[in-house]
């Protein structure tokens, strides 16, 4: 499965995006004003090629604290220079202001009186450079940032979702419909593991040497190394498919869940920034969603972005449209032979189901030619991944490309 551009018609600058570290700049937008007093010490960050998980481990060693004491708002991705807020009960002022972390400098100190939480953001901030672009594709660049800022960016789920095979959401498919045998046909992806031993294991398992897969296989793939090792150990696959944990078990469903979304909003990008009658709207100050029974009454709100169209995420409760959308969405899981009932997951962990706005307002934005260079610019709300506006921009890639269902899709 590929999933198409909305700018398709537009070319890309092509170009090298994050050769370095400060190639890639975040900026958090906090998602209100601190009090300047309380309990909690908040103190902005800057970091550099590391990851929220990994910036907050080395401050907590070097304070001694536990990890759990910090509070965030949001990852950050590691192979970047981004600005964050963490918040510390009770946090030591004058050590937090002699802190000596590599790839860490604390830039800014207040109070507030509770801590940080994930979600309290408005946003984030990017600025960009695109290395080696093509100088003569500069004016569509704009003409894609200015289609991007008046239509929306498509929310796609990114390939973070998927794993690194791009399989994540055929084992979940596996997992919820307790199919055993397509579990065994795509617990390894279809290839692109990315290091030898990974590509020994592949090619031990697709000769039917089971056992010798598990051993070869990377560590870093432990839950496919315990399938592989039980599979090897029983030859039963029922028994392989139990071996997977609970809380694993979730994450692969939700990948199932995300590649659902984002074939709905494949045959709804043409028309992501209109209404049509039975859709669900998404308010985009609180997540709730309405029935829009008059498009044209929705008219302006859809145009400034208080609005947009929505998609399921699909669980035991989630809503579905009414209408033509509503059909479609019915019609999709017709077509994968699933019931919303299969989302009650064994163990008692279940996904109730969500709605999820089908575009994301991209704001502020900006491009700058710098020798071969171009420097970009825009502003995304929380939850919202730059990567998509990025695919958009270069046509380097795909937003994405998914290992497609062993022998076709069911139905």
């Amino acid at each position: 499965m590929i999933l198409p551009h909305l700018t398709g018609d537009h070319e890309g600058l092509g170009g090298t995006i994050k050769a370095e570290p400060e190639d890639f700049v975040v900026d958090e937008i906090p998602l209100y004003p601190f009090a300047g007093q309380g309990n909690h010490v908040f103190f902005r960050i800057r970091k550099r090629d590391l990851s929220t998980f990994d910036a907050v481990r080395k401050i907590a060693r070097a304070l001694r604290l536990p990890e759990e004491a910090f509070g965030y708002a949001g990852l950050k991705d590691r192979h970047a220079v981004a600005t964050q807020w963490l918040s510390l009960e009770y946090g030591d002022v004058p050590l937090l202001e002699q802190l000596s972390v590599a790839g860490v400098e604390v830039l800014e100190i207040t109070r507030h009186p509770h801590k940080l939480r994930v979600g309290h953001l408005a946003g984030n901030r990017f600025g960009i450079r695109i290395r080696g672009v093509d100088p003569a594709r500069i004016a569509s660049a704009r003409r894609i940032l200015a289609v991007l800022e008046h239509r929306g960016v498509p929310n796609y789920y990114d390939r973070q979702r998927f794993g690194i095979l791009g399989n994540s959401h055929l084992v979940g498919r596996a997992l919820l419909t307790r199919d055993a045998d397509l579990l065994a046909a795509c617990i390894l992806g279809d290839g692109g593991g990315g290091n030898e031993r990974f590509d020994e294991a592949l090619a031990h398992y697709r000769r039917g040497e089971v056992t010798a897969a598990a051993e070869a296989l990377p560590g870093m793939f432990t839950v496919e190394k315990r399938y592989l090792s039980v599979l090897g150990r029983t030859g039963d696959r029922e028994a392989a498919l139990r071996s997977i944990p609970g809380q694993r078990r979730r994450f692969f469903v939700s990948a199932y869940q995300s590649y659902l979304f984002n074939r709905l909003l494949v045959d709804r990008l043409a028309t992501l920034d209109r209404l049509v009658p039975g859709d669900l709207a998404y308010l985009h100050r609180n997540g709730r969603v309405f029935v829009v029974e008059d498009p044209a009454a929705e008219a302006e709100r859809l145009r400034s972005f208080e609005v947009s169209p929505s998609g399921p995420v699909y669980g035991t409760q989630g809503l579905l449209a009414s209408g033509a959308p509503g059909e479609a969405e019915r019609r999709l899981l017709a077509e994968e032979r699933i019931d919303l009932e299969l989302f009650r997951l064994p163990g008692g962990l279940r996904s109730r189901g969500v709605r999820r706005p089908y575009r994301f307002p991209l704001s502020a934005a900006t491009l700058e030619a710098c020798g071969a260079d171009v420097l970009v610019g825009f502003t995304l709300p929380k939850g919202s991944y730059a990567t998509l506006v990025l695919a958009e921009l270069t046509k380097a890639e795909a937003p994405l490309r998914l290992m497609d269902l062993p022998g076709g899709r069911p139905g």
